[in-house]
């Protein structure tokens, strides 16, 4: 039977695809536990080569008390899909009284398809993930239509 690991910490960071360099916030984040910076940022890199280089990405890194770590990376946030969908900066000043741009049902659905890769969210279905990400949009001020 395997030995358990001690957890030291669990980390959460917003890095972009490929782009995890050991400086901040990177560096000093792992640094304060002791681990591989190097070794993190050429898996991180190699993990998210797939995607566009400006495309943030969120890691959870479980460091362990012998130094060693373990690290899952998430898509982007539906935030950004829905703002990189509907082609704004940011979403409305006044949600609900001020509609900032419109996605169509397409869009959510192909965002719920991505979306459906994470860890946390493989067990749900389409269609509840879809809900999820109309109701961020209509919180972020965008109006979700049938047809454009």
């Amino acid at each position: 039977m395997a030995a358990v690991k001690q957890v030291a910490a669990t980390i959460r960071l917003t890095v972009n695809a490929g782009g995890a360099r050991p400086a901040p916030p990177v560096g000093p984040a792992l640094g304060q536990y002791r681990l591989n910076l190097m070794a993190f940022c050429k898996d991180f890199n190699a993990r998210t080569q797939k995607y566009k280089p400006d495309t943030p990405m969120s890691v959870k890194i479980t460091a362990y008390k012998d130094n060693s770590f373990e690290f899952i990376v998430k898509t982007p946030a539906v935030s950004w899909f829905l703002k990189k969908a509907a082609g704004i900066e940011s979403g409305s000043s006044r949600p609900g009284h001020i509609e900032a741009s419109t996605v169509t049902v397409k869009h959510v659905y192909e965002i719920a398809k991505i979306k459906q890769t994470d860890p946390y969210l493989q067990y749900l279905s389409l269609e509840s993930i879809s809900k999820s990400i109309v109701a961020t949009a209509k919180s972020m001020g965008i109006k979700v239509v049938y047809e454009l």
